[in-house]
């Protein structure tokens, strides 16, 4: 199956360690759509563990991670990423 999805920073962790990852930016931007805080998430990578801080002001980038997550999670299950009807000619 080929690759739909480019190369990202979720490259070289395991499935166990994305869906982690997920979890915590979820629970991230649920809190900080509940308040005007800065919120933080951190997760385990090979080569050590990463830490962020998201504020108000950068809330599209945390759901940018989210879904970018949620993409790489579905390509490494082997789900498609096609979302167009296949083409049928008619005469």
């Amino acid at each position: 199956m080929a690759n739909c999805f480019n190369d990202s920073v979720w490259d070289g962790m395991t499935l166990d360690q994305l869906q982690a990852a997920l979890i915590a930016l979820q629970q991230a931007y649920l809190q900080l759509l509940g308040g005007s805080k800065a919120v933080s998430a951190s997760y385990a990578q090979g080569d050590g563990a990463r830490s962020v801080t998201y504020t108000q002001a950068n809330q599209g980038d945390l759901v940018q991670g989210i879904l970018g997550l949620q993409k790489k999670i579905a390509d490494l299950q082997g789900y498609t990423c096609n979302r167009r009807a296949p083409l049928a000619p008619f005469f």
